[in-house]
């Protein structure tokens, strides 16, 4: 139970921070967004539960970053084409797949995966007392070279 808890609060902080800077900026959001930013959050959180921590991180953003396109391609086929709600349409931007995602948005979600990894780890260890975070730049063997 407190599994399911802990998910469920992770969740809600990642839907809220999904969709402050959209309020922040344009005044408004949509739901989706808060759906889709909590399930954004706790995959990125998943990433220290199933690779270890050794893995550095760059790899670990880049993966995030994949995990957050995947998603908002996902979501934008569903609510945008599929349902045809209109919540975005990046057609006008170069380097754009469908309209639902865009080379400029991948390369915003590089920073914002590496944040999220970060206050993902530091709120289990603050919140839930799980292991305090370490981070690797590079792995060589069996050890890592930390900065953080």
């Amino acid at each position: 139970m407190r599994k399911y808890l802990k998910c469920l609060l992770l969740y809600g902080i990642g839907g809220l921070l999904y969709i402050a800077p959209e309020l922040a900026w344009r005044g408004h959001s949509h739901w989706t967004m808060f759906v889709l930013g909590g399930i954004c959050f706790v995959l990125i959180g998943a990433i220290n539960e199933v690779i270890p921590w050794c893995m550095p991180i760059w790899k670990q953003t880049l993966i995030g970053t994949v995990l957050i396109t995947s998603m908002e391609f996902l979501t934008g086929c569903i609510v945008n084409l599929w349902l045809g709600w209109g919540i975005w349409d990046y057609s006008e931007f170069p380097i754009n797949v469908l309209g639902q995602i865009c080379l400029l948005y991948i390369l915003l979600w590089v920073p914002v995966a590496l944040a999220a990894i970060v206050l993902d780890d530091w709120l289990r260890f603050w919140m839930f007392r799980e292991a305090r975070p370490h981070y690797c730049l590079i792995k060589h063997k069996r050890r890592c070279k930390t900065w953080i």
